[in-house]
């Protein structure tokens, strides 16, 4: 069975998705935490 037109756009489209949600998500955790790192070294 060959997939239809839709279904090859529409997952990697997903993934593309999931994969951005996550890095935004990631990448402010990290801030944050380094934010935290940093205010307890200065105490």
């Amino acid at each position: 069975m060959i997939p239809t037109p839709e279904h090859v756009v529409f997952i990697p489209g997903v993934l593309l998705l999931g994969v951005f949600i996550g890095y935004t998500l990631g990448a402010r955790a990290v801030r944050d935490e380094v934010r935290r790192q940093r205010a307890r070294e200065k105490r």
